[in-house]
């Protein structure tokens, strides 16, 4: 409970301005043990900074064994992204605490909390309390299905911003805006930056990304990492793409 190794890295990126990459992986849609490691071998290729692991549904039973191939296979910290409490692997190195602050479903704000307190109290997984925020993306999510809540509008950065303080103020040290996995469209440049203004919390950015230039106008209006689950299960090259145009936003910015 005490480790926060993850936390302090990523609030000491932020604060000389390093940007970060996440590869999301979903088990429902890697379920193959040699798709898997070609994606290892790619994010460790092209200096990926985080994998995320989890999924609004998982219905596979190869959660645990994708997170093992992962810790097996390379040093990139393992971050679960967990769909419910019952999306937990005692082999990552940390586990996003998420509290889905857009939405009003008290399961998913506290109620599904309460279940993984005490299998996380006697875990060695680092634990970050996050204000996990959905943003519409044009189109119903599975995210938005599964948690039964109303995403926050994507042209209303305000209420966006207002709810990330809220957050912030409430003791949250992340905070997620996530358009959902396949979704039409990212979220929206404008609303990434009004967030930024207001609250100091190292911000993650995912959903609808599909190209570098997306991934980059996220960082660039104000997210500390982007992360890319999707679009790089259709089209793995983009792993390439986003890791060379972070690396070269880092570079510009005289970021060594």
């Amino acid at each position: 409970m005490l480790n926060n190794a993850i936390l302090s890295s990523l609030a000491s990126r932020r604060t000389q301005g390093i940007k970060s990459f996440a590869v999301l992986i979903d088990p429902d849609k890697i379920t193959d043990k040699a798709a898997c490691q070609k994606l290892i071998n790619m994010s460790i290729e092209n200096k990926v900074d985080f994998f995320f692991v989890g999924g609004s549904l998982v219905t596979d039973d190869n959660y645990h064994s994708i997170v093992a191939q992962i810790k097996d296979n390379c040093h990139i910290p393992v971050i679960l992204f967990p769909g419910s409490n019952m999306h937990i692997s005692m082999n990552a190195d940390a586990i996003l605490f998420l509290s889905l602050i857009s939405g009003r479903n008290p399961e998913l704000l506290i109620g599904q909390h309460v279940v993984a307190a005490p299998i996380l109290r006697k875990s060695r997984l680092e634990i970050i309390p996050t204000g996990y925020m959905l943003v519409n993306s044009g189109s119903p999510t599975t995210v938005a299905y599964m948690s039964n809540t109303s995403p926050i509008p994507n042209n209303k950065p305000s209420i966006a911003a207002c709810t990330a303080m809220a957050g912030e103020m409430l003791g949250l040290r992340l905070i997620y805006m996530d358009a959902g996995s396949g979704s039409p469209e990212p979220v929206s440049p404008r609303v990434i930056n009004m967030v930024r203004k207001s609250v100091d919390t190292p911000l993650i950015v995912g959903g609808g990304i599909r190209s570098a230039g997306m991934a980059i106008d996220a960082l660039q209006a104000g997210a500390d990492v982007v992360v890319v689950g999707n679009g790089i299960e259709k089209n793995p090259n983009l792993l390439i793409e986003v890791s060379n145009a972070v690396n070269d936003l880092n570079a510009a910015l005289n970021i060594h």
